[in-house]
């Protein structure tokens, strides 16, 4: 095991969270509205709006969201089968995505340097 994370989502939980939490409560109570009104079962159920967290949280590389997000999965009644076909969704859009924003990167390069090269 690379990491347990129930100890992880707790530290969190328990540590950094909770100061924030008392250091910026109106921000937090804000974006705790956030969350509970995203996830509120409606066009789609909250398992499925947990697996979709899930796989942002791996396709923008957050440990912390990994965290919370797959033990709400868990308590939302997902599968492994699920988790696993959610994560190679995961996989797919944070490749994805990131090509595009290449050939932005390289783009936007392309005009830098043509603009520096007629100053």
């Amino acid at each position: 095991m690379l990491r347990d994370w129930a100890a992880f989502a707790e530290t969190l939980s328990s540590g950094p969270l909770r100061d924030l939490r008392g250091g910026a409560p109106e921000v937090m109570k804000n974006f705790s509205a956030i969350a509970q009104s995203a996830l509120k079962p409606e066009a789609l159920d909250t398992k499925t709006k947990e697996l979709i967290a899930l796989a942002i949280g791996v396709a923008i590389r957050c440990d912390d969201c990994i965290a919370f997000h797959a033990k709400a999965a868990v308590t939302h009644g997902a599968t492994r089968e699920e988790v696993l076909e959610t994560l190679g969704l995961a996989i797919y859009m944070g490749a994805g995505p990131s090509v595009m924003y290449a050939s932005h990167a390289v783009e936007a390069f392309d005009q830098f340097a043509a603009k520096n090269a007629t100053a």
